[in-house]
């Protein structure tokens, strides 16, 4: 930072020097809360404070996911549809690209990123591009370019135009060695997949610009989503969607975990909910900058019973995938999310048998299930 005040302290003495005598107003240089990545001097952009604004302008990266799409739609409802776009580097599905803004916009292509947060006077970015467990470790390259230098380059962005920054984080930022039941929001996280190392790096990242930069970076370690909107990708905690899908089409499911094997679990309203209130929260009521949420932790035996309350007839069997089974093992049972729930008033709307009724809901209307009611 010294050769920051050394070049806004020689371009103040020369403008002041000026030959026709004119005052001009020199804007001063934040040593704190500025990236980096210096801005150069020419250059030409303006930034809106919430002041200036009634809604933050919102900005989504890796929007297309499942909880990009979920959100665009909650952010618009509240801030209006204008205020938020949705970004990604994939061609949107009509109906998302006519339901309000969307933008091409690759986060490994700085310069790219930085244009768009300037001109459409972005205040709140919301950060979830990502390569996920499986793929990232098919793709360790590819992961460690997205996962990280996409972060580095949302980072340095955000602090640049002192936009408030979320990043989600994940159950698969903890390792064998973390606490298991509960696990707190500070512990030993040692993740033995790309994913997660990626994820206690964005967390670190994250909080040290807070300290360093004054970046208003939030992010929340979400447990396993469950959605009826997704389908099921293979993923460690999928099993808790396919049931409902093989339920509906063929009455019989075939678990890859253990039965007794717990993990902690949200319905994407509850996550989506946490998401907006976190960033809501007034910045004095955070003692942290990255909490645990939790809504409910259940077992595949126990979502299995659920289930067969609305299908009785459901057979379930089990073949353990050992390497999902490894992961989940190392995985925590329970969320301890107090300081959620103390700091910024966090509560879950949805307990198990709330998320089975409400999957059902969605899901088999016109199924096996309706038509036998």
């Amino acid at each position: 930072m010294p050769v920051v005040r050394n070049v806004s302290r020689a371009v103040s003495q020369l403008l002041q020097s000026s030959g026709c005598g004119c005052r001009i107003s020199i804007v001063p240089v934040r040593c704190i809360g500025v990236s980096p990545r210096q801005v150069a001097s020419d250059a030409s952009f303006h930034s809106v404070s919430f002041a200036e604004s009634d809604h933050p302008r919102v900005l989504i990266t890796g929007g297309l996911g499942q909880l990009g799409v979920g959100l665009a739609k909650l952010l618009r409802k509240r801030f209006g549809k204008n205020n938020v776009i949705l970004s990604d580097i994939r061609k949107p599905a009509d109906n998302v690209f006519y339901s309000g803004p969307f933008i091409y916009a690759d986060i490994l292509d700085y310069k790219n990123l930085r244009e768009i947060v300037v001109n459409n006077r972005i205040t709140w970015l919301f950060h979830y591009s990502a390569l996920l467990s499986a793929v990232g470790e098919a793709n360790v390259p590819l992961a460690r370019a997205v996962n990280i230098t996409g972060l580095h380059n949302v980072l340095d962005i955000a602090a640049e135009h002192n936009l408030r920054l979320f990043v989600p984080s994940t159950i698969g930022a903890f390792g064998p060695t973390s606490p298991r039941d509960p696990t707190p929001d500070l512990c030993i996280q040692r993740p033995r997949t790309i994913y997660g190392v990626s994820k206690v790096h964005a967390e670190l990242m994250g909080e040290y610009y807070h300290y360093r930069y004054g970046l208003d970076f939030r992010c929340l370690r979400y447990p396993g989503i469950i959605s009826a909107d997704s389908q099921p990708g293979g993923g460690t905690t999928d099993y808790a969607v396919q049931i409902f899908h093989d339920a509906i089409k063929t009455g019989k499911f075939q678990c890859n975990l253990k039965p007794d094997t717990r993990l902690p679990m949200m319905y994407i309203d509850d996550c989506l909910k946490a998401t907006l209130e976190v960033m809501e929260a007034p910045a004095e009521v955070l003692s942290m900058r990255t909490y645990n949420i939790s809504a409910m932790s259940f077992t595949p035996e126990e979502l299995a019973q659920e289930v067969q309350k609305h299908v009785p007839e459901l057979e379930v069997t089990y073949n353990v995938d050992d390497v999902r089974q490894a992961i989940a093992d190392s995985w925590p049972m329970n969320f301890d999310d107090r300081n959620a729930r103390r700091d910024w008033g966090w509560k879950h709307d949805y307990d198990l048998p709330e998320l089975v009724t409400t999957m059902f809901s969605y899901l088999g209307s016109d199924s096996r299930i309706a038509q036998a009611n």
